[in-house]
């Protein structure tokens, strides 16, 4: 049975790069972000972090705080019923809720904690979207007030720490991935 593993974490904790580590061993993706995005883009409005957080607040206001699920689940079970797919970007508790009652034992939660200080330090140097760091504390605050966003990282199966290098993240995925294949 094919596995669907949500990469959950605060804004530049790892998630991304996790991902990436999914897809080159050949894993489908769903990325959550997306849906904010391509309505932005859709719209003709620019892609900055005010922009997609309104969209995403506004989504979540019109279908609840399972938005990105309930948008996302059909997509999600097609590309599942082929093979491993990485979620990036599962934020909210309810969203975990539809998706586990949606999937079962299949979803599994793997969770990123980097120090926000580092989180802060790698934002701001990011080449797509930098952040400084007060617009990260707002999007902390925002995403644990708004979004629901604490749930899923204290309810992860698998916790990985990224202060370090990335030969060290790469290091720890190895080991989730021995761990998931038990």
């Amino acid at each position: 049975m094919n596995k669907a593993v949500a990469v959950v974490g605060m804004c530049g904790s790892g998630k991304s790069v996790l991902c990436k580590y999914f897809t080159d061993l050949g894993w489908d993706s769903v990325y959550f972000g997306g849906v904010a995005v391509s309505q932005l883009v859709r719209n003709n409005i620019p892609v900055n972090e005010a922009n997609e957080r309104e969209i995403r607040e506004r989504l979540r206001r019109e279908l609840g705080m399972g938005a990105f699920a309930i948008i996302l689940k059909d997509e999600i079970t097609d590309k599942l019923s082929r093979r491993n797919v990485v979620l990036d970007g599962l934020y909210s508790w309810s969203e975990y809720l539809i998706l586990k009652e949606l999937l079962g034992e299949d979803l599994i939660l793997l969770a990123v904690v980097t120090n926000s200080e580092i989180r802060k330090s790698r934002l701001a140097r990011r080449a797509v979207r930098p952040l400084s760091a007060e617009m990260v504390d707002s999007r902390d605050v925002a995403e644990i007030e708004n979004s629901e966003k604490g749930g899923p990282i204290a309810k992860a199966d698998y916790y990985i720490i990224n202060n370090g290098s990335e030969a060290e993240l790469k290091a720890q995925f190895d080991s989730f991935m021995q761990w998931l294949d038990r």
